[in-house]
């Protein structure tokens, strides 16, 4: 096979580049759970998109609803004006989404990140309490940016911030400190009543009900409602970062409907834009709605293309719980082919929830040459964890049974090949 010319990224990219050393091809196309390089060599896709990409490359019911827009010359950007596309994708998003979940939210669009969402809900938290403080999570992850990052716990991505990150004060997640929730929440409670711990009142906590770029680290139900017992006891705004385990990842629309809470603030991004176009919302109950006009702004907030096939996913892929019921199967098929490949080998652990899932080795070498050896054989996976131990599966749900099968068994076989002769 001959190799990809690379020239021209090494000779114009810039060092930060990251993926495209992990997986060294020229992509070309892509569909569904699939991508081709230009060489035509196919690719099993378990990362889409690192979560934005929940529907698949080039979902056809997606992509025939953009197209329908783009040529009938719909409005592509309009930074916050009213269009016809932005009311189309808010009473989609009331009608499939927040009714029947009971959940009364005012949709904020911030910008077309994450990082922007976060920014946002952190802003507006400090904003409607009059504080300053906000905790969150050891081996948490809310993006880059400076406010994202000062509640972000991976030492290496904090480093690159190149000023002191403050305002924010980690606190063990569910599990870090014994395996247990018990002596985490014990912490918690002592240093919030204790006016002698020097911990400020916060005015809010951001976490993720599952740690991706962490490690996959699951709360559970009952940690969850804790915290949010917590944070109602001490009127603390509770912000849930939903932004790649909403939209459907983890089964339910929302994450956090597994444990029946109800955030003040929630941060959505990558796949609520349904076809990987960049999107955002902060949704917020409405007495939480203390903007002033223009006071958060942002050129981008207004991707009407984005608007278009945003609504188009809600209407055809949340009208009912089939995809939920779908996803919460296929977890279970993951959760068996891991748990058998752990049990196969010395030092491999599994865990994971809906479909996101992970392979964690106690030697963290391991897991990046098992994603290489997975690239070798046509599937891409990725490393996550404070040491990048563990191999991260974030398949479509659009994926099909045979499919998520085949991708199995490539990462049975790469684990095999890096760690056979090594199994119990």
């Amino acid at each position: 096979m001959t190799s990809p010319d690379m020239t021209v990224f090494a000779d114009l990219e810039s060092n930060v580049r990251g993926y495209c050393r992990s997986w060294p091809t020229v992509f070309d196309t892509a569909s569904g759970a699939w991508l081709r390089d230009e060489s035509g060599r196919e690719y099993l896709d378990f990362f889409a998109g690192a979560g934005a990409l929940n529907y698949g490359h080039n979902n056809p019911v997606l992509k025939q609803s953009l197209l329908e827009y783009i040529a009938s010359d719909g409005l592509t950007h309009g930074l916050d004006m009213s269009t016809v596309a932005k009311r189309d994708l808010l009473q989609s998003l009331r009608d499939r989404i927040l009714k029947p979940r009971g959940l009364d939210y005012k949709v904020q669009f911030p910008g077309p990140t994450g990082a922007n969402a976060v920014e946002a809900a952190l802003k507006l938290a400090r904003k409607a309490t009059g504080r300053t403080e906000i905790l969150n999570f050891t081996n948490a992850f809310h993006g880059m940016t400076l406010g994202a990052l000062s509640v972000t716990g991976n030492a290496a991505k904090r480093a690159g911030a190149g000023v002191p990150l403050q305002h924010a004060t980690s606190m063990p997640f569910d599990g870090y400190l014994s395996g247990t929730d018990d002596d985490s929440f014990e912490w918690m409670e002592r240093v919030l009543d204790d006016a002698s711990s020097g911990l400020d009142s916060p005015a809010a906590v951001i976490v993720e009900t599952v740690q991706g770029e962490g490690g996959v680290n699951l709360a559970s139900v009952q940690w969850l409602r804790k915290l949010a017992g917590l944070c109602s006891a001490r009127e603390i705004l509770l912000i849930v970062d939903d932004v790649q385990m909403g939209c459907g990842r983890t089964g339910p629309f929302f994450s956090f409907e597994m444990a029946g809470i109800t955030p003040d603030i929630v941060t959505l991004s990558k796949s609520i834009g349904g076809y990987g176009l960049p999107m955002a919302l902060v949704l917020f109950k409405p007495e939480l709605d203390l903007w002033k006009p223009g006071e958060h702004n942002g050129t981008f907030r207004g991707n009407n293309p984005a608007f278009v096939t945003a609504r188009a996913a809600l209407e055809h892929y949340w009208a009912d719980d089939a995809l939920e019921a779908a996803t919460r199967a296929k977890g279970e098929r993951i959760d068996r082919a891991l748990t058998g490949m752990s049990v196969a080998f010395d030092g491999v652990g599994a865990r994971g929830r809906g479909l996101v899932h992970g392979l964690v080795f106690d030697d963290a070498s391991r897991a990046e040459k098992v994603c290489a050896a997975a690239f070798q054989r046509g599937l891409l996976v990725e490393t996550s964890g404070p040491e990048d131990e563990v191999v991260k599966l974030l398949p479509p749900l659009t994926i099909t049974d045979s499919e998520l099968d085949h991708g199995l068994e490539l990462l049975a076989a790469s684990l095999d090949a890096v760690c056979g002769g090594r199994g119990r």
